[in-house]
């Protein structure tokens, strides 16, 4: 299980369950509050969690959550809400966990060095929810928060310390204190009082009162709920009722023979319940002396009135049970009736209950007369086990391999498996000694999906390896741990006291080890460090004791360490002192050296438990020389190495502290050897026990599928492709960039040499391209993406590794010896895209898109209801067990007249029962119950699909069906040879495949149309009750996920989601969250440029939740303290770890719960700006003509439209969340928010996408500086936002801050213009004073984004050249900013800088270089490009149309066309260019007016050319000219 790591990956698991039941033998059970859900905990660390119903008690087992690795020892609620679906689980090893109920995700999960053995979970006074008391094998009481898994605080002793064996916690009657009663194991009773006060850094509390008692061991101590007068204590050999006064004895049971007490509990104040460890209930009649209302209370007991036993629960033919059963008495409620039950889970795996008879007095009386030899027993109301539940399914669970069993007894049991994921193998061990290699996305669909593939005879092909005598235990492919290791070798270890070491290519048997003396229980690769002979080596481990060390190439065992007393528990490596570390169960560990085989040392206790964990500290560390000296271990090795004592004394003075942690820290499968890349795909076997056949995992990343699927798709491409395509902006980039660079003669020479080299060597742009990306890749290993290199590298052994290879009509093409396999690969890849696709596909819904999906896409459907499960944090799983659609079925039943048709009637009849029911629940599930799961479900399965839809929607010609598939891979090839098309033929074969991409595209856009908009309509028409919605918090989580496509995704749905809520809707959940957005004060994100730290007094508030809703909250810096916010409330500013990013807690309806602990404080804050910024950004402000779809360049939008709070009339949310936003955009990189994270980006987006909504409060200059920093940190070879593959985190932030200066530059083009011209004023002031104030201005943002700057106004002239046109002067100002003047020496500015000359009011003179620019209130602005300066004239009274320079530069004309006049102006210098320069006008006309029709298109208006020097005409629109001279 360790090898899946939750982190921020989209996961989708799917479990193949099997014909056979896990083993579950039962270890502790609880019953929740509304009785819906039983939830039973076992020895080998599961949990079983039961549908329940109400009314009849009938269970259901529902789900297997996985995650402990211990027994589980307590069960208890987390919170006194009824319906607060959580519980707390707590095993033997120490690890505490909270789930959530409905869908199985374990929210939180701690280890401790504490053991409980009971947990009883009580609602103090003075707090707002359960605390759970907790004692176990430890002297104190640990009181904690159930959802935070923290220690609030301890009870602890003064006299006699010792384990506490049993423990009741109840408030006093009329009392405002809780009093705790303690019973230690050695017989003292404690009493704790408490008021409520106690916090967590107070001292422990010690006990008001103790008094020893002789009752040693006690099981259990409950006192009585009905009087609080009498306590009842169970020891397993007697029960005692106790006065709860002075704790005298009243009575006392001695057990019955042969069984010992386990518990019991109070049925009323007379009565009592007790049960034995041979799982019966006994039911007593206390005496008058042991009544608390009676006159005989604690008097002397009289002789014949002893307990009385009336009752017995008991199990009719009962057989003896292996280890002592759970049992838990739990009254209940419902409808203003008391219901008692006795509930008992047994090592069987039964579960059963005992509804408790009410038995009056008279009937007792009537008991006692009768005088039974044996009191009356009474059945279990309930009787169910998991193996019932597997025997009632008709057809059995479907397993991996049923394809090679006969009939329907269970096959050869499946013992080990293993999955290659290079070649896409399952490699299964079985209990005769086989091992079959077969492929596994083939062998998958044969179980689950409809298909061809149904018809075909031994299909897929398999390999049989025999070599085993007997059940193979262990498989290990070395070459998948390490590539260090031959890509042939499989390794496998039997019961047969055998290792065998197999060519998985040939499939025969090279070698087989023969030194163990036991079976073979574990294979493991040592690391890498190790000398070359070791790592030539695997490790196996076996059941005599003994660890070897088998060399694969030399054929021999080099290391044989066979002297352990005890079972093998861990294994260790120290490489650079050549020890290999043998931990045994004892706790003593051997010290082997590797090279020699030489034992060194035997270490007990305390240094045995220093030298295991000094292994688990960082190995690198201790490689370079003194980092690791400061870890005591590392000297103790260094001690053992040259035989030092002291130094080995120094080391073992550590704590004792770790020692638990250890035993569970190895991971047995060896996977800490490496972090493994993810993959598309991975198979994992599941056995609840060693006993047990296995059953399989399949695990889908998505992001890793969708990286595989693109990397395959651009590695085809060349650079040009990829730029046609519009997945990067390579070549329009590279010319823009160019221009902002210095051009001298020799250096424009350079740069044409060197775009002529790009050209000549298209491969070194690829090359770059892959490297860009390999970085991004490589920094993100973990996060699921992968070095595109290894792939093609595998592609390659995917195409080389196929034994038998299967063509689309079922004949075998090719032989084992491995000829050229004729035809093309089926592609592993897209494989598995179309069994996930399939598995994930609301089929049903739509009948038609049905078609589309099986005719066109080549989905296929499933056959049997699917059980998935749910990754959450630490790897901790819930699966879906395939009994739960028992409960399905009872529906269908009750279904079932209304859709009987005569058509299909006939087909069913001829078909067995059972298959026709199975279609219809396989249905049902598809259209209904698979999205009535849980929301993390929906939510998962939606991104995926819509992800991967938009994936291979992207992709050319993707599709499932084989011959397609088998025509685009040929297609691909032709255009790649041959771009001119030759024949006719081969024209229309070209059409016929354009036309079939564009239904294919369409076809996958359909897919994800239904499922990111329409689909909760349609499940509720389909009759759902239930639909379980997808989480807006999970969605808001992935806004700005690493990787595109489920970015996007993300996106969508959100959008659809909030769009679906409706107005009133959206402004509830605006409430809800507005509570946690930080509210940053405007102090923190004003006044401090981008560069500079920040105050590190910064503090974030969360308004407290009594405020009531957003409207109240008006924070300014001022009164920021006196806000009312409760100081627990106030923590550091949120912390972005992108490990942490664990889903938000899928709560259904908008409940507002205080955030249980600091790091989720944090989740929540995180959430909450990027789910109020997306509302605000995309419903701040609805588009005038209603419709609620609007996209952030529409500019027809009312100003002032109030929308769930975030119009004008209430700008205060407004505000705080762009001051959030701007925070995260502007703030320094700290250790705390770093540079480039989700978050940040999720900030940047927000900004460009809800620009006008924040505008108001925002300081937009400071926001376009910051985000240019972004853009101008930025390789050229930016890829564009539809570019698939994930990029480096500072690559990923600089693409998102281009996209939103885009958005915020046409959204609003005035701002953004206006803006950058006060900058760029500001730079040119500061540039003229550089050496006085000495600064360096190669640094400025202003100087390095020139590129950046200069696309953003290219890209504005062209989409709004009207705004332009009014800023023109503005614009000239930047634009010259950002060019080279060195360029405009040489060329024109036409040539320059081609888009600003389409302004006519723009003119440019070469020989004399100068710039004129015709602005709209009538002045005309020239630029000395010699001098760098400009000056204004007032050249008319309106707006200018037009102006040019004469071919000679003496004479400038403007025209106004508002003004209707023409004016020449001469410029005239002092002598030799020295003094002022001044201009002025020498010649003025008035011109005819023009027609208003023609003012309509002012840039088409008129054009001013000079025809000589003397004379220039002006040219009007509707083609008249006019002359004028000097």
């Amino acid at each position: 299980m360790s090898s899946m790591s939750a982190g921020t990956n989209l996961v989708v698991p799917v479990v193949l369950w099997g014909k056979t039941a896990p083993t579950h033998c039962i270890s502790c059970v609880f019953l929740s509050r509304d009785q819906r859900t039983l939830v039973t905990g076992c020895y080998d660390g599961q949990i079983c969690l039961w549908q329940v119903d109400p009314d009849t008690l009938k269970m259901t087992p529902r789900c297997l959550l996985v995650g402990h690795t211990a027994p589980v020892l307590c069960l208890s609620k987390a919170s006194i809400v009824l319906d607060n679906n959580f519980i707390v689980s707590s095993s033997e090893s120490g690890e505490m966990c909270t789930w959530d109920l409905v869908d199985g995700k374990c929210r939180e999960v701690v280890k401790l060095p504490y053991i409980h053995t009971s947990i009883q979970a009580y609602h103090m006074c003075g707090c707002d929810d359960v605390r759970l008391f907790c004692n176990g094998y430890y002297a104190e009481v640990l009181v904690m928060d159930p959802f935070s898994l923290e220690i609030v605080f301890t009870l602890a002793s003064r006299v006699n310390p010792d384990w506490i064996s049993a423990l009741h916690v109840l408030r006093p009657a009329k009392r405002k204190d809780d009093v705790v009663l303690g019973l230690t194991t050695t017989g003292t009773v404690k009493v704790w009082t408490l008021f409520g006060q106690e916090t967590k850094n107070s001292e422990p509390f010690y006990e008001n009162e103790s008094k020893q008692i002789r009752c040693l061991n006690a099981l259990s101590m409950t006192c009585c709920a009905y009087n609080q007068r009498t306590v009842l204590i169970v020891c397993s050999k007697y029960w005692q009722i106790y006065d709860a006064g002075d704790f005298s004895v009243l009575c006392s049971v001695i057990s019955p023979r042969g069984e010992r007490w386990l518990g019991g509990d109070f049925l009323a104040a007379d009565r009592v319940v007790v049960w034995s460890d041979e799982g019966r209930g006994y039911m007593y009649k206390l005496p008058a002396n042991s009544i608390a209302d009676s006159k005989d209370f604690h008097s002397k007991s009289v002789e014949n009135d002893n307990p009385f036993l009336y009752c017995l629960l008991a199990v009719p033919s009962d057989k003896p049970l292996s280890c002592p059963p759970a049992m838990r008495y739990h009254v209940v409620s419902r409808q203003g009736k008391m219901y008692k039950y006795l509930i008992r889970g047994d090592s069987e795996g039964c579960v059963l209950v005992w509804n408790i008879p009410e038995v009056t007095n008279g009937q007792l009386a009537q008991i006692k007369q009768e005088d039974f030899a044996k009191p009356p027993a009474i059945p279990p109301t309930v009787l169910t086990s998991l193996v019932k539940a597997w025997a009632e399914m008709k057809p059995p669970p479907v397993g991996i391999l049923d394809q090679l069993d006969s009939g329907d007894q269970p096959g050869v049991r499946l013992t080990a498996s293993i999955y290659l994921p290079q070649q896409s193998r399952l490699v299964v061990g079985r209990e005769d000694g086989s091992v079959i290699i077969v492929p596994a996305t083939q062998t998958v669909m044969l179980q689950l999906l409809h298909g061809k593939h149904q018809q075909y005879d031994d299909w897929p092909p398999h390999q049989l390896l025999l070599g085993h005598a007997g059940r193979v235990n262990c498989l290990l492919y070395p070459h998948h741990l390490h590539q260090r290791y031959e890509k042939s070798h499989l390794v496998s270890g039997g019961v047969d006291f055998a290792v065998c070491l197999w060519d998985l290519y040939s499939g025969t048997l090279l070698h087989r080890f023969c030194v163990h003396a036991g079976e073979i229980t574990q294979l493991l690769v040592p690391p890498n460090s190790c000398s070359q002979r070791i790592q030539k080596c695997v490790c196996s481990i076996a059941s005599d004791h003994s660890v070897t060390l088998l060399g694969l190439t030399e054929r021999k065992c080099v290391v044989l360490a066979s002297r352990h007393l005890f079972p093998v528990v861990t294994i260790k490596w120290r490489p650079l002192d050549d020890f290999m570390i043998v931990g045994c169960s004892d706790g003593t560990v051997y010290v082997w050296q590797m090279e020699t085989g030489h034992l060194d040392r035997v270490l007990h206790g305390i240094s045995a438990e220093e030298v295991l964990y000094a292994c688990d500290e960082n190995p690198a560390a201790s490689s370079s020389g003194d980092v690791g000296l400061a870890n005591p271990a590392v000297h103790f090795f260094r001690g053992l190495r040259h035989r030092n004592l002291s130094a080995i004394r120094h080391a073992t003075q550590r704590g004792l502290h770790q020692l638990q942690q250890l035993h569970h820290a190895t991971n047995p499968d060896g996977s800490d050897q490496q972090k493994s890349r993810a993959l598309p795909l991975m198979i994992q076997g599941l056995r609840t026990n060693p006993k047990d056949p296995e059953s399989h995992i399949l695990v889908f990343d998505i992001e890793a599928l969708i990286v595989q699927l693109l990397t395959e798709e651009y590695s085809t491409m060349s650079p040009g492709t990829l730029e046609a395509q519009g997945l990067i902006n390579q070549a329009e980039y590279q010319k823009v960039a160019a221009l902002t660079q210095s051009a001298s003669p020799d250096a424009h020479k350079k740069i044409a040499d060197f775009f002529g080299r790009v050209k000549d060597k298209a491969g070194d742009l690829e090359r770059t391209l892959k490297e860009k990306d390999r970085h991004g890749i490589l920094a993100k290993m973990k996060e699921g993406a992968e070095n595109v290199q290894t792939k093609l590298q595998a592609h390659a052994e995917i195409v080389g590794f196929k034994p038998i290879q299967v063509d689309g009509k079922g004949n075998e093409v090719g032989d084992q010896g491995g000829r050229k396999v004729r035809g093309l690969e089926t592609n592993t890849t897209m494989e598995i895209a179309q069994l996930l696709l399939s598995l994930l596909h609301a089929w049903g819904m739509d009948p038609d898109l049905d078609r589309v999906c099986e005719g066109k896409l080549g989905l296929l459907r499933p056959m049997v209801p699917v059980s998935f499960g749910v990754l959450s944090k630490g790897g901790y799983m819930s699966l879906l067990l395939p009994t739960w659609q028992a409960k399905c079925a009872n529906e269908l039943d009750a279904e079932k007249p209304a859709n009987t048709s005569g058509s299909a009637n006939s087909l069913e009849a001829d078909l067995p029962v059972e298959l026709v029911r199975l279609e219809r629940l396989t249905r049902l599930f598809t259209a209904r119950t698979h999205w009535e799961l849980s929301t993390t479900l929906t939510s998962n399965h939606l991104l995926a699909i819509i992800a991967m839809a938009n994936t291979l929607m992207s992709m050319n010609n993707a599709t499932f069906i084989p011959e397609q598939e088998r025509t685009r891979k040929l297609h691909r090839q032709s255009t790649r040879t041959a771009l001119n098309w030759a024949t006719k033929a081969e024209e229309e074969n070209e059409d016929l495949f354009t036309a079939q991409q564009a239904q294919i595209k369409q076809g996958w856009s359909l897919l994800a149309t239904l499922h990111c908009v329409l689909l909760p309509d349609k499940v509720v028409q389909a009759g759902s009750k239930n639909f379980k919605r997808p989480q807006v918090e999970m969605m808001a989580r992935r806004w700005q996920h690493q990787c595109l496509e489920v970015r996007e995704a993300a996106q969508a749905l959100l959008l659809a989601e909030l769009g679906r809520l409706g107005p009133k809707g959206r402004k509830a959940l605006v409430d809800s969250w507005a509570q946690f957005l930080p509210s940053y004060s405007s102090a923190d994100t004003l006044g401090f440029p981008p560069g500079t730290p920040q105050p590190s007094s910064q503090m974030l508030t969360v308004p407290s939740a009594q405020q009531g809703g957003s409207s109240q909250q008006t924070l300014s810096s001022g009164q920021q303290g006196s806000n009312g916010s409760a100081p627990g409330h106030q923590t550091e500013q949120p912390q972005h770890e992108d490990e942490d990013d664990d889903e938000e807690e899928g709560t259904e309806e908008y409940c507002v719960r205080k955030p249980w602990s600091v790091a989720e404080l944090k989740r929540k804050q995180t959430t909450a700006v990027v789910l109020l910024g997306v509302i605000g950004a995309e419903f701040g402000q609805d588009v005038s003509d209603g419709s609620t779809r609007r996209r952030a360049s529409e500019d027809q939008r009312r100003k002032s439209s109030v929308v769930e709070g975030f119009g004008i009339g209430n700008n205060n949310l407004a505000r705080l969340t762009s001051l959030a936003l701007t925070h995260l955009l502007l703030a320094a990189p700290s250790s705390r928010l770093p540079a480039h994270t989700p978050l940040r980006r999720a900030a940047i987006d927000l900004i460009g996408r809800g620009f006008t909504v924040w505008e108001p409060y925002l300081d937009v200059s400071k926001v376009l500086l910051g985000l240019l920093e972004l853009c101008c940190e930025a390789d050229k070879l930016m890829p564009s936002m539809t570019y698939g593959l994930p990029l480096t985190p500072a690559a990923d932030s600089c693409r998102t801050a281009r996209h939103a200066l885009t958005l915020i530059a046409t959204a609003r083009p005035a701002a953004f213009i206006t803006t950058m011209a006060r900058e760029v004023a500001r730079y040119n002031t500061l540039q003229q004073n550089a050496q006085a104030l000495n600064v360096n201005l190669s640094n400025s943002v202003l100087h390095r984004a020139k590129p950046e700057i200069l696309r953003g106004v290219e890209l504005l002239i062209d989409k709004m050249q009207n705004e332009m046109a009014d800023l023109l002067v503005e614009v000239v100002d930047i634009v010259l900013h950002c060019l080279d003047p060195g360029h405009l020496k040489v060329k024109g500015l036409a040539e320059v800088f081609p888009a600003i000359c389409r302004f006519n009011q723009v003119s440019h003179c070469p020989s004399t270089r100068r710039i004129a620019v015709g602005a709209k209130n009538g002045q005309v602005a020239l630029y000395e490009l010699r001098s760098q300066k400009c000056q204004m004239i007032h050249a008319h009274g309106a707006a200018i149309t037009a102006n040019t320079f004469s071919p000679d530069g003496k004479y400038l004309s403007t025209y106004s066309c508002h003004e209707n006049r023409l004016s020449f102006w001469q410029t005239s210098t002092g002598m030799f260019g020295l003094g002022n320069s001044q201009t002025r006008c020498i010649k003025s006309y008035s011109t005819a007016p023009i027609a208003d029709v023609s003012r309509l298109n002012p840039m088409r208006l008129a054009r001013l050319i000079w025809i000589n020097n003397r004379t220039v005409s002006l040219m009007l629109a509707d083609g008249s000219e006019t002359r004028f001279n000097v």
